[in-house]
């Protein structure tokens, strides 16, 4: 059987590694999937939401948010442009976040505590998909320098 090597826990199988990275990266892009359904059932709520946050002409961005929520979750979760998808949601949440939970103007009190810990949850949200491009990225990269080395170089790497 495959296995992974992990740092701390020794080895688990492949296929639960593969298993996990996709639950994990799923759950993460579960708001992006969730709102997008949401607004698709509620599309006079959506324009809604958009004029509340000034996003003039509210229609399209009621359209225009959900399938760009969408395109980038499914980027994610299919490992295709996964680090695109990524970096995508990473620039949407913080502009949105911004936009939508600006504590700094709310006064002091449980709806600014509120606010503020939806911010810095948001920015940490953010965080997550800039880790999972950069994780991307570098994957990327190893497996094009593996498949790219020079020969001598691949022979050194073996027997180190």
């Amino acid at each position: 059987m495959k296995t992974v090597t992990t740092r701390d826990s020794g080895s688990i199988p492949a296929g639960n590694a593969h298993a996990a990275e996709f639950l994990a990266l799923l759950a993460l892009c579960s708001a992006y999937i969730q709102g997008p359904l949401t607004k698709a059932l509620d599309f006079q709520g959506a324009i809604a939401e958009m004029n509340h946050f000034g996003l003039p002409p509210a229609p399209f961005f009621a359209i225009a948010v959900p399938i760009f929520e969408l395109a980038m979750s499914a980027l994610i979760l299919s490992g295709r442009l996964r680090w695109l998808g990524a970096l995508a949601l990473a620039v949407f949440t913080l502009m949105a976040t911004y936009l939508a939970l600006r504590f700094w103007e709310i006064p002091a009190g449980p709806e600014h505590s509120a606010a503020m810990n939806g911010f810095f949850e948001h920015v940490g949200l953010s965080g997550a998909f800039v880790f999972v491009a950069l994780n991307d990225l570098r994957s990327r990269c190893l497996d094009d320098w593996r498949r790219h080395r020079p020969p001598t170089l691949a022979r050194q790497t073996r027997t180190t």
